[in-house]
Parts: structure tokens; sequence; C-alpha cells
């Protein structure tokens, strides 16, 4: 991977992480179309520059993050990512082989898509506006709703954020807890990555033009997430999720159609 691969694909990550527009698919898509060869390290990257895309998350809520006793908080967390943990380490291979499918990204992208055409109507009657009132109930639940993002495609921010909506959250308070959650689910499944790489394949991690297209990428990601993030929530709170629905239906009627005339494996 050069670094100019590098770059692009951590520009995708960092724009498309926290939208309801899944980041993993467009990382899938980006690298068929640069042909890059989808092996261990570009699989490793894909993951590991999320570090730099929830770290946006922790400066733009630091007020969220710290101080550190706020226990509430954190133990929210700690319950809503459980589902995806448990999930992720028993499926942790069928999930890297559903990374290799624009089929599934295709058909995901559109499921998805129509789905947030109409979740402002669906949900019309939020009842909690602050984080402090969500149970530690509705935190897990939220948490199980975010393991359908483990189907290529689907997005993380957008299972998350319809988990948190359909808990009675506002559409605000959902994509921000959908923020919060991503910072231990992403770091999870980073740690995990890496240290599986470190014990099956080390040399990935020792290799020079490896450590920096690594680090090239979170720091892209960094910055391209903190814009995206400001820019997301901006527009939610005049629009909604519609045109974001649209734009799924449309790439993902488009990407189904190249997957079928044989241009997209």
């Amino acid at each position: 991977m050069s670094i100019f691969e590098a770059i692009v694909i951590a520009i995708v990550e960092g724009l498309t992480e926290f939208l309801p527009i899944s980041s993993t698919g467009h990382m899938i898509i980006t690298s068929s179309i640069l042909h890059i060869s989808s092996d261990p390290f570009t699989k490793l990257f894909e993951v590991a520059i999320q570090f730099g895309a929830i770290l946006s998350v922790v400066v733009l809520y630091w007020k969220k993050f710290f101080p550190l006793n706020r226990f509430n908080f954190y133990l929210k967390l700690i319950v809503a990512v459980i589902p995806a943990l448990a999930l992720g380490t028993l499926f942790s291979d069928r999930i890297d082989a559903l990374l290799e499918s624009s089929l599934t990204v295709s058909v995901t992208m559109l499921a998805g898509g129509f789905i947030l055409l109409f979740i402002d109507r669906l949900f019309k009657q939020p009842a909690i506006e602050k984080e402090e009132s969500i149970s530690f109930r509705k935190a897990i639940t939220i948490g199980v709703w975010q393991c359908l993002a483990m189907i290529p495609g689907t997005s993380r921010s957008a299972a998350s954020i319809i988990g948190g909506m359909q808990q009675k959250l506002t559409r605000n308070l959902a994509a921000e807890f959908s923020f919060f959650l991503a910072v231990p689910t992403m770091a999870a499944a980073t740690g995990y990555k890496l240290l599986k790489a470190w014990k099956e394949n080390p040399e990935l991690l020792q290799n020079k033009e490896n450590l920096i297209a690594l680090g090239t990428g979170n720091v892209v990601a960094f910055i391209v997430a903190l814009l995206a993030i400001k820019f997301f929530i901006g527009f939610l709170q005049k629009h909604g999720f519609r045109l974001f629905g649209w734009y799924r239906v449309i790439v993902g009627a488009v990407l189904l159609a190249l997957v079928l005339a044989g241009y997209l494996k």
C-alpha cells in the first residue's frame, strides 16, 4: 500500500465513519476501485485507522470524557459495547470473510438507505434528550442494534442511531451516543486486530512502510473525522436522515449494477 492509497482510504474513513453510510463499505469499494489487493495489511489498515477517527470524538466531546469521575457514563458505554465484543470475538473469521464482498456491501447499502428514508417518520415522539436519562437497559439495547454493523455496508453509526431512536432518544442524542459508543467499540476492534497481527504476522508491524502508512492514515482520519462530525450534527438538526437515505439507495444501486456486471468483485 502506497502513502497515496493510505491517505485516500483514510479520507474515506474519516468522512464516513460517523455518518450513517457505512465506512467499511466505502473503504471496501475504494480499495476495489484503487485495485489494492485484499492482503493481511490492507485488512489491518482498514480497521486500525479507526483509532484516529475515535480520537476525534474524544477531542470534540472532551467534557463528556473528562474528568474521569463520571462513573455512570463510562459504565453505560461498557454495558453497551459488550454485545459487539462478544459477537466480534465469536465470529471474527466470518466477519473478515464478509469484508471481501462487494455484493454484501451493495445490498446492505440499499436496505439501510430505505430504512433511513422513513426513520424520521417511524420515531416521531422522542422522550429522552439528555445522556444522563439513558438507562442501562436502553444502553445495552442500543449496543445490540450496533451489532448489525458487523455486516459490511450496514454502518455502525446507522445501526446504533436507529437503535437509539427506537429507544426514544432524540435524533441528535442518538447520534451523539453513537459517537460515544464508537470509542470503546472501535478501540477494542483496533486493539484486537493489532494484537492478532502481532501474534500471527508480526512482520506486518515491523515493516517501516506499513508503520508510516498506519501513522499517516490515523492522522488523516482524525482530521477529516473532526470536520465530518461537526457537519453531521449541524445537518441533522436541520434536515434529518432523508438525504443520507437517498445517498445510500443511489450508491447501493450503482454498486449492485457494477457487481452484477462484473466490474466489482
